[in-house]
């Protein structure tokens, strides 16, 4: 039996380097976390994207979903940079839903007049507002919580992602 000889050889592909990154037109706001998380969604999953208030680790270790931190974005921001790779669901008639105002259910709060305005930018239907507690309990159903550092009142809203064409 012949004693192993060390052997000088270098691997191909770790010389390889690529002339661009690997993935293009991307929002820079979207993490690794929070692409992982909204690839691995399917077809009439929910998301529901929460301000910096919202009890989203006690509701995502209760129920299961993913906890992703995007404390630097406020609720606007990131619902138009998941607009931008996410589709939502047309075959139901609501894919959106918003947080009611405790006590005034009438009311917009400045986040909620932004999703409506992002949400129509992007060609989607007007969110449909939940009680509170209704709220929550749909929250509880998410596949994944994307927790951001918007500190106004009542900037959550829940999406319904839908199929991509």
């Amino acid at each position: 039996m012949s004693p192993l000889r060390a052997t000088s050889w270098s691997c191909p592909i770790a010389a390889y380097k690529h002339p661009r990154p690997m993935l293009k037109n991307l929002p820079s706001l979207l993490t690794p976390d929070a692409l992982h998380a909204l690839a691995s969604m399917g077809h009439g999953d929910d998301l529901a994207i929460v301000d910096a208030n919202f009890p989203a680790a006690r509701v995502a270790q209760l129920s299961g979903a993913r906890l992703v931190q995007l404390a630097g974005a406020n609720a606007p921001e990131a619902l138009r940079a998941v607009l931008q790779v996410l589709p939502l669901d047309d075959f139901v008639p609501e894919a959106a839903w918003t947080m009611q105002v405790v006590g005034d259910p009438a009311a917009v709060p400045e986040a909620v007049a932004e999703f409506h305005r992002l949400l129509q930018d992007a060609g989607e239907k007007a969110p449909v507002p939940l009680e509170r507690f209704a709220f929550y309990e749909r929250a509880r159903s998410a596949f994944a919580i994307v927790r951001t550092g918007e500190r106004r009142t009542y900037g959550n809203i829940l999406l319904r992602k839908g199929v991509i064409g």
